[in-house]
């Protein structure tokens, strides 16, 4: 039996940040998620490369690397450290910009993937305040410009944030709320909506189900966002693996470990 091509999938987590010159908190539940997405990916019919612990020029490689790569439909990639807004961190507590990564997923840059769904969900900080969950009605203005490094997005993308500009992500020694979320919707039938939809569904989950629990960040909340330029109906999660000849990727295909503030 011939089996179409696959889509791929590339999942990047920094946790440790041994040789951070700033002290940043470890984050192992990131490591402890990472397995439960690639197995999670593989049964939506992906090729799954998992990177732990890279450093700003590594990360940067293994997307170049990417965009030479055969394509199936679609691309699905998934970001996992501290980070600020408009940036993550890397192994070494540096700052990497993600315009820098759409760029070389841009259709000049990487034709194998022009006009293909790209699909990116950032688990990380954008900044350091924190949401107490109450509901506001506004007209006012943004305070601020928090989306002018959106427009570097590649054309047919997506991009879905663990939470708003300006404010913390939360997670703990188990898990992240945003990517708990995310593992629950490709374990079910959600999976098969289309990709605004889905992300819809994953801010609902996080927003109305998930706070933060301990006597310092109790009851805190947190609410993800998206951003997506595609103009087609997209389902990126809708195939489930069904070729006897495929492999198993229950483990990734390919992990580096580097030996070398979603903050909380």
């Amino acid at each position: 039996m011939t089996c179409p091509k696959r889509n791929r999938a590339l999942i990047i987590v920094n946790y440790q940040f041994l040789w951070a010159k700033e002290e940043f908190r470890p984050r192992m539940g990131a490591r402890r998620e990472a397995d439960k997405l690639v197995k999670a990916l593989s049964k939506c019919n992906y090729d799954v490369r998992l990177f732990l612990d890279l450093t700003a020029k590594e990360i940067e490689d293994v997307y170049k690397e990417e965009s030479r790569a055969e394509h199936g439909k679609c691309f699905v990639s998934i970001l996992s450290s501290h980070g600020e807004d408009g940036c993550i961190m890397d192994c070494q507590g540096q700052a990497l910009k993600l315009t820098r990564i759409y760029n070389i997923l841009s259709s000049e840059r990487c034709p194998h993937l022009a006009g293909k769904p790209k699909i990116f969900f950032i688990q990380a900080c954008r900044g350091n305040r924190f949401d107490d969950g109450i509901y506001l009605e506004t007209d006012s203005a943004p305070e601020e410009d928090c989306f002018s490094h959106y427009l570097s997005i590649p054309e047919s993308t997506a991009v879905m944030f663990s939470c708003s500009p300006g404010y913390v992500s939360f997670s703990n020694q188990w898990e992240s709320m945003f990517l708990k979320a995310l593992l629950e919707v490709l374990e079910g039938e959600e999976r098969k909506l289309k990709v605004n939809k889905l992300m819809t569904w994953i801010n609902w989950k996080v927003a109305f189900l998930c706070e933060a629990k301990g006597t310092v960040y109790k009851g805190k909340k947190e609410m993800p966002c998206f951003v997506t330029n595609m103009v087609e109906k997209v389902y990126p999660f809708k195939q489930d693996r069904e070729c006897s000849d495929y492999p198993d990727h229950s483990n990734p295909t390919n992990t580096i470990q580097s030996s070398v503030h979603d903050a909380i």
